[in-house]
């Protein structure tokens, strides 16, 4: 009875530690930002938003972070350029208290460590728009001084002097961007122990001519 309960105890932890790879995007090598004509709409920071979610096998974490400012290149009506700054500073944790042991100034703390996007040497992200197509969006993605191009399932929008552009949830693999801290790829990580690589996403840009 007990190599039983042992047995189904083990098939548990392995199957909670294993990764969703589902809405994961794939990067490539940075690519050339060719230089695009049209007018140029300015960011709203205070109406777009920008979601995140960390996973680990016990459960989540989920909070916002801002941009700092940024562009889109407009002409006929589509968006064919543009670039955001956002701000590693202005991480915030939403499922966690303020007070407390582990609260969510902890967290934060923590997120902003070297062990994750040490925000003292790295105090911005940037993504640069490469392409955009009608359900999607490419472009460069530098966290942590390390870029990498990926393409994001997206819509986008221009109407009456302003433009929109929404992704979809989306995953991006941290590892790629030198975020190892207890990795599920680290060989001696214990696996109930570590957090998953892939980190949830999604943003919703307002600018405005």
């Amino acid at each position: 009875m007990k190599k039983i309960i042992l047995a189904i105890a083990l098939v548990v932890v392995a199957v909670s530690c294993k990764v969703d790879s589902k809405n994961k995007v794939e990067t490539s090598d940075a690519e050339k930002v060719v230089a695009t004509e049209g007018s140029t709409y300015k960011v709203n920071t205070e109406k777009s938003s920008l979601t995140w979610k960390g996973f680990k096998p016990t459960g989540s974490h989920n909070g916002t972070i801002s941009l700092a400012n940024g562009s889109l290149n407009v002409a006929d009506d589509n968006i064919v350029g543009g670039k955001f700054t956002i701000d590693m500073n202005s991480i915030v944790c939403l499922d966690l208290p303020e007070e407390g042991d582990y609260g969510a100034p902890k967290l934060v703390g923590h997120l902003n460590s070297p062990d994750f996007f040490d925000v003292a040497k790295f105090p911005t992200a940037t993504f640069e728009i490469t392409e955009v197509k009608s359900t999607s969006i490419s472009g460069n993605l530098t966290i942590k001084g390390i870029t990498k191009n990926i393409s994001i399932p997206a819509t986008s929008g221009v109407a009456n002097g302003f433009a929109t552009l929404k992704s979809e949830l989306f995953k991006v693999d941290r590892t790629e961007f030198g975020i190892e801290y207890k990795s599920m790829k680290l060989a001696d990580m214990v696996k109930d122990k570590s957090i998953d690589d892939l980190i949830e996403m999604s943003f919703d840009v307002i600018v405005q001519k």
